[in-house]
């Protein structure tokens, strides 16, 4: 119970969603008929908004194009203008696939502005303008995709579509030139045809020249923009002389710009609507724009020289720290943490660097140049290295000569110990200076962050300054390494050497008994003492650090873990989503299936109703209704095969079936109807295809709406059952259409005179039966006798009048569309035509001769009153049929087609005058004629009753 409550309210919301959904899309074509049109107003806003909203309703422009090829636009130059002035604010403000669907229409737009540019109208020339400024928007944005139509980008995305390319640039401007060169051109027409006082610009007439230029002041504003950004990018890459002519069509736009929207400032009707912007003057232009780029290049070129000079300074660091006291914990632990912490700063610096300009390149260059030297100072420093260890080997070499002359041993071993000491001091003060230095360099560094708050920079050189970066640490970091394997071996030798030499001295101070051997014995263990306690204070500094770079490490770690468990989430969630969309599309698809198995089951149940008995259709209308269902089925079964291969999208098989269920329905009702008016063989064959393609089709539905029997259903049994209604309608198309072509023109003749013949003789009849009524009764049905002879000759009279009308409009329609052709050969060529007028004569005439029966019997009181008013709508039916039949050719502002439509609405009053007498006759009779019930039964009543209400 609870599911089929559920189904009946998802039907209702499906019913709901449709009946909305043809309400907007009736309000939006509405809109469309209202904003385009032929009277000289403004567009309103409120019809350009909807259409704007139907196109992101409908993710794009096909209904207002759909509706907007059907305008006139090649005769009505303010109707051609209005659509240029919507298209506009549909390319600015719609969906963004509007630009496609645009496109599409392209040649269209072209040929407009021809047609329009070869007239001397004033709104003809303004449109030839406008559909040109279209074509090059259109163009513009396809070319450059990044640009949306409304021009409304950051200046990141504008640099990022310009790209490092100096070509590419240059290109891009041009295109830019061209752009404002079409919205100028469109301003400057407009405002020259129409005087700027405020008299002109708040009349209608002014408005509706006046609206489109809200749009235009819109797009000029970002492209005076782009112009200028794009040029100072031209002028940081390409001499002055190169670009003369680029500035002096700069200078010629912006003047004219300039010009435009001072007089547009003027103006009575701009200023209620939009903020005109102020452009400034060239020279404070040029001037602000130099400032900021030179400012921006100033912070990029500070911030490359901090980051190598800061990385120079620091290896320096490292291998004086390392000559002096030897590396902590092998010299990996110090030096790792050195490298985090720097990979730290460069993190905290990664946000700045996102926004530095793409003019970077240009200063590469210089900063190469900057670190060789810096590099030149780093080999003579390795120099001093070398030398360094050059005096070591010669100490070495020393000591060992040192052990055949105590004296000599002891002097130079206190030689080198004041040394070593004066050396200790220089490096411990070269620490202090690097390490002050250092500070500073965190000082300039936080100022350069500032400097760099205020730049700018795509992601794209960002992600390459990264990678240089990161280039530039690894192959320091490589560096790094080798030196210090190289340093530590050297430490260790040295060391060992050290070692040697100490324990050599202490051997030689051991055998020496002189007081000032063992005072300088004391000032050395002093000092050894005291480079003990400071190196012991190093390894404990080291230590800590050591610690911290752990815990950096562990929260690294746990950080690591949570983004991963994050992403594993989005993944989960991601799939789940699919897994919906999936089954929310097969949810639409089985609705659908369900309203289309009603619509079937619906025009099948018509079979069997009583009241569709007296329905009739014509065979070729049937063939018709066969052929588009063949189409539709072609369309069901691409839709099928697209939705196999993409299960998230069903909406190309929803459209498919939804038609496909309308013209089966459509076909199956039509057929019947067609059926009513066959031969009994002819007609159960038909009626019997038509349950057929009822069974069929709801069995191909059936196997549509399960997972199961999805893949392998087929529409091939519904194709097969179409076509056989298909051949039955064509075997049921009157024999008439056998007649020769060439025979066509002599049989309309005839028939339009068997009509007139039939009215005359109708005519004649009608006058009989009134001289004979006259006769034989009097009073009361005597007048209503009277009464509707008198209105059914009448009527005669007006379809008389009509049938001559009619011959007289098909003479004009042959003579004007035959040219140098015979009167037959017109005939032949529009033969379905032809065959139309023929039908709709023979209709008239059978009506007619009907009638006259009809009113024959209801006078002698043998027929019944509802059988004349049968006949009467009959007859008016016919002759709307040949009234429309004659219409199809003629020219609308034919005078004869007038003539024939006022004696069709002629006709039709007539035929409602014989219905009026007829009830009135019928009423008064009933009213004289009291009933007597005596001799009848309640049963027989009844009857009688039921007989006349049929």
């Amino acid at each position: 119970m609870n599911t089929i409550h559920s189904r009946v309210k998802s039907r209702r919301t499906e019913s709901s969603l449709g009946a909305e959904r043809e309400h907007f899309d009736k309000q939006q074509l509405s809109s469309i008929s209202k904003a385009i049109n032929s009277t000289e107003t403004p567009v309103k806003e409120k019809h350009a908004r909807r259409i704007i909203l139907g196109t992101h309703r409908e993710k794009g422009a096909y209904t207002f194009w759909s509706y907007a090829l059907g305008f006139p636009l090649a005769s009505n130059s303010i109707l051609s203008w209005k659509f240029c002035h919507v298209l506009h604010k549909v390319l600015r403000d719609g969906h963004r696939n509007v630009l496609q669907d645009c496109m599409r229409h392209h040649s269209s737009l072209v040929e407009i502005g021809k047609l329009w540019g070869n007239l001397h109208d004033k709104y003809g020339q303004l449109v030839f303008l406008y559909s040109k400024l279209l074509c090059t928007k259109l163009e513009f944005h396809v070319k450059r995709p990044t640009i949306p139509p409304n021009l409304e980008v950051t200046d990141e995305v504008l640099e990022r579509t310009a790209g490092t390319d100096i070509n590419n640039v240059f290109q891009l401007t041009v295109e830019v030139f061209d752009y404002l060169d079409t919205e100028l051109r469109l301003a400057e027409t407009v405002i020259r045809q129409l005087n700027t006082s405020i008299a002109i610009s708040t009349l209608t007439s002014g408005q509706c020249r006046l609206s489109p230029l809200i749009q235009v002041i819109q797009d000029c504003s970002h492209l005076y923009h782009y112009t200028v950004k794009l040029l100072f990018k031209l002028h940081a890459c390409l001499p002055a002389d190169t670009l003369q002519g680029h500035r002096e069509r700069f200078h010629d736009q912006f003047h004219s710009l300039k010009t435009f929207f001072n007089k547009a400032r003027d103006m009575m009707y701009f200023k209620r609507l939009i903020q005109i912007p102020k452009l400034p003057d060239v020279r404070a232009q040029r001037e602000g724009e130099r400032r900021h780029y030179f400012s921006a290049d100033m912070m990029l070129c500070l911030l490359f020289i901090f980051i190598h000079l800061f990385l120079f300074l620091f290896l320096q660091e490292i291998d004086i720290f390392d000559q002096a006291f030897g590396p902590a914990n092998g010299g990996f632990d110090d030096r790792d943490l050195q490298i985090e912490s720097l990979k730290r700063d460069l993190e905290l610096l990664r946000a700045d660097l996102e926004r530095v300009k793409a003019e970077a390149q240009r200063y590469i260059t210089q900063l190469k140049s900057q670190i060789n030297s810096l590099e030149a100072e780093l080999e003579e420093q390795r120099a001093q290295k070398q030398h360094a260890l050059v005096e070591n080997e010669q100490l070495r070499m020393e000591l060992e000569a040192t052990q055949w002359d105590h004296t000599v041993i002891s002097l130079v071993c206190a030689e080198r110990a004041q040394a070593t000491e004066q050396r200790y001091n220089k490096l411990k003060e070269k620490h202090t200076e690097l390490v002050a230095s250092h500070a500073e360099l965190l000082r300039k560094s936080a100022d350069t962050v500032k400097m760099l708050s205020a730049t700018q920079q795509t992601q794209e050189e960002v992600e390459r300054t990264k990678h240089q970066l990161s280039f530039e640490i690894d192959r320091i970091k490589q560096e790094a390494d080798m030196k210090l394997e190289e340093q530590k071996f050297e430490m260790e030798k040295l060391k060992r050497e050290l070692e040697e030499k100490m324990a050599e001295v202490m051997r030689i101070k051991a055998t020496l008994s002189m007081t000032a051997l063992q005072a300088e014995k004391e000032r050395l263990m002093r000092s050894v003492s005291e480079k003990e306690a400071e190196l012991s204070s190093l390894r404990q500094t080291a230590q800590v650090q050591q610690s911290s770079l752990q815990q950096e490490r562990e929260r690294s770690s746990r950080e690591l873990g949570d983004l991963q468990g994050k992403l594993q989430e989005k993944v989960s969630q991601d799939s789940s989503l699919k897994q919906k969309l999936l089954e929310e599309q097969f949810a639409l698809l089985q609705g659908t299936i369900t309203e289309a198995e009603n619509i079937i089951q619906d025009a099948v149940a018509k079979l069997d109703d009583p009241l569709h008995v007296r329905c009739t259709s014509s065979p070729d209308y049937l063939v018709s209704r066969a052929e588009a269902t063949l189409g539709s089925i072609d369309k069901v079964k691409k839709g099928h095969a697209d939705y196999l291969s993409n299960m998230g999208d069903a909406g190309g098989l929803l459209r498919a079936l939804t038609q496909f269920s309308h013209l089966a329905a459509d076909t199956i009702v039509n057929g019947s109807a067609t059926a009513h008016m066959a031969p009994v063989d002819h007609a159960d064959r038909l009626t019997e295809n038509c349950r057929g393609c009822a069974t069929q089709s709801l069995q191909y539905l059936k196997d549509l709406k399960s997972k199961t029997t999805l893949q392998r259903a087929d529409p091939a049994s519904v194709r097969i059952i179409v076509q056989k209604i298909l051949h039955l309608g064509q075997e049921l198309r009157p024999k008439g259409m056998d007649i020769r072509q060439d025979e066509l023109g002599d049989l309309v003749d005839k028939e339009m005179a068997a009509t007139s013949a039939a009215i005359e003789e109708a005519v004649r009849r009608i006058d009989e039966m009134m001289n004979q009524a006259r006769k034989d009764t009097s009073g009361i049905k005597l007048e209503v006798n009277e009464r509707i002879l008198f209105s059914c000759t009448d009527l005669m009279k007006a379809i008389r009048m009509l049938i001559i009308a009619s011959t007289d409009l098909q003479k004009e329609i042959v003579e004007s569309g035959r040219g140098a052709a015979t009167i037959k050969e017109f005939y032949a060529k529009n033969s379905r035509w032809t065959e139309g007028l023929i039908s709709a004569a023979k209709a008239v005439g059978w009506g007619a001769t009907e009638m006259v029966e009809s009113a024959d019997k209801v006078v002698l009181h043998t027929g019944k009153y509802e059988e004349l008013i049968v006949c009467s709508h009959e007859i008016a039916a016919s002759t709307a049929q040949l009234v429309a039949a004659s219409k199809v050719k003629a020219d609308r502002n034919s005078k004869k087609l007038s003539v024939l439509q006022q004696a069709s609405r002629h006709v039709n009053e007539m035929a409602a005058n014989v219905v009026g007498s007829t009830r009135t006759g019928q009423e008064h009779l009933e009213e004289k004629d009291t009933m007597d019930f005596s001799g009848m039964s309640l049963i027989k009543l009844r009857k009688e009753e039921m007989e006349s209400q049929v």
